[in-house]
């Protein structure tokens, strides 16, 4: 990521500590833990308890809830990497029978398969999974409240059907198959399935009064992959790290950038709040920065974590109460102070290794129409398309190797660039999804569609 910074600053360290204690305190959590993490590194942990002469540390197992969604979704993407599925085959090629199949596994990891939010039956997180011990008692008689590919709809079921996918193409159990091909290559060895000494316990606050009631702790059974895990801030770090990095072993950072991709269409009250939901990874908007990560929360237990990708800088927060502190809140104001206190320091710029020549001919300015673009060539071997001033259409390109490069983002995603020459070498313009770029505002010496008028440019007269 970036040059390490070194230790956080006295000052930035108070606000942090002051952030995280006025959550507990107004939010009348039994205990609040957090962390932060920069230049793939945690930087800073805090805590706050109830508890007289004790706080729990980055080793305290908390439980996750929803975070556990993304865990599964890297284990999805793991098994499209290796070529055993494809993220738009419907379920039901490689998971028949399941009466939901025509969904596809991108819509399942996403929220858009029409799956129903929850179990039919009892509150599921507050009851034991025996209670549902196939995949039929998870999505009951109407597990379809909406077509797939329609909408964004939050599912649980849809997540225990990815977690039965993976046991189904892995020939093992989810909690196996997540141990061997996640936890233990990142080293997330304080992450478990079941509680493992030191954890907290969960509360319940009373709404009105200063008073606490223990939560149930189930196994949650066939839901286990939509939110059973435990965690600690010191795991949890450990995995933004890798959420941005990526880890050879586990799954690429290209896979890792799709993840963080949106993916579902987004309801009116979702595009006013700024929140999208991408393949097993939310992004919100708050304090003028894009967050990326998961919210979770399960009877007794709340949890956050959110990376500013950006900023270089992810905040961990977990609380043992079934509500009160706001976490994404927390999570997105200790990036703030931090990335507002100490911002990023970039790595030194340093030139290319080697150039085209080729390559080095086509920037400078270009024109679609009459609007004035600029191509450049980046030090990461990158050539970018933008509008010379204001807001417009703009992407970085990738070469394929063969003179042509495509589109990594924004309108022009998967878009083939071209430079097209005449008989004698020369670059005549140049090719973007069938829209030409000439050095000059209309150029008549390019193939510019619809023709250029003979009379040239004019005046009023």
């Amino acid at each position: 990521m970036t040059t390490s910074q070194g230790e956080l600053l006295p000052g930035t360290r108070r606000a942090l500590l002051h952030r995280i204690a006025v959550a507990q305190a107004e939010g009348r959590a039994p205990s609040l833990v957090a962390a932060v993490v920069r230049d793939g590194a945690t930087v800073w942990t805090g805590a706050r308890t109830s508890v007289e002469g004790h706080a729990p540390d980055e080793n305290v197992q908390y439980r996750i809830g929803s975070i556990t969604k993304t865990f599964t979704a890297v284990l999805v993407l793991r098994l499209r990497d290796e070529g055993a599925l494809d993220l738009g085959d419907p379920l039901e090629k490689h998971l028949p029978g399941t009466g939901v199949g025509e969904a596809t596994v991108a819509e399942l990891l996403a929220h858009t398969g029409g799956l129903a939010a929850e179990t039919p039956g009892p509150w599921w997180e507050r009851s034991p999974g025996s209670l549902r011990p196939e995949l039929a008692d998870v999505l009951g008689e109407r597990p379809l409240p909406a077509p797939p590919g329609r909408r964004f709809h939050y599912s649980n079921p849809g997540y225990a059907l990815l977690g039965a996918l993976v046991e189904k193409l892995r020939g093992a159990p989810w909690e196996e198959v997540l141990r061997r091909e996640v936890l233990e290559p990142l080293g997330l060895h304080r992450t478990s399935v079941l509680p493992q000494a030191p954890h907290a316990g969960g509360w319940a606050v009373h709404p009105w009064a200063d008073v606490m009631l223990p939560e149930p702790l189930e196994d949650l059974g066939r839901m286990a992959p939509a939110g059973q895990l435990w965690s600690t801030t010191g795991d949890l770090a450990r995995f933004a790290v890798f959420l941005v990095q990526g880890d050879e072993r586990v799954l690429s950072a290209a896979s890792l950038r799709e993840m963080r991709t949106p993916a579902a269409p987004h309801e009116a009250a979702d595009v006013a709040s700024g929140y999208a939901y991408c393949l097993g990874m939310e992004i919100r908007r708050r304090n003028g920065r894009s967050l990326v990560g998961h919210t979770g929360s399960l009877p007794g237990f709340l949890a956050c974590l959110m990376i500013s990708v950006d900023d270089d800088v992810a905040a961990i927060v977990m609380a043992n109460s079934t509500s009160g502190p706001l976490l994404f809140a927390v999570a997105a104001d200790l990036v703030r102070i931090v990335a507002e206190a100490e911002p990023r320091i970039p790595a030194p710029w340093k030139p290319l290794a080697d150039l085209d020549p080729s390559l080095l001919e086509l920037t400078g300015q270009w024109y679609w129409g009459t609007h004035a673009f600029a191509l450049r060539l980046t030090a990461d071997g990158l050539v970018s398309l933008g509008p010379l001033s204001g807001a417009g259409r703009r992407s970085r390109f990738r070469s394929n190797g063969d003179g042509t490069w495509t589109g990594l983002e924004g309108y022009y995603a998967g878009e083939l660039l071209k430079a097209v020459r005449r008989p004698d070498g020369s670059v005549s313009h140049l090719d973007l999804g069938s829209f030409v770029f000439t050095r000059q505002p209309y150029d008549e010496g390019a193939p510019v569609p619809g023709g250029v008028d003979p009379g040239g440019w004019r005046g009023i007269g």
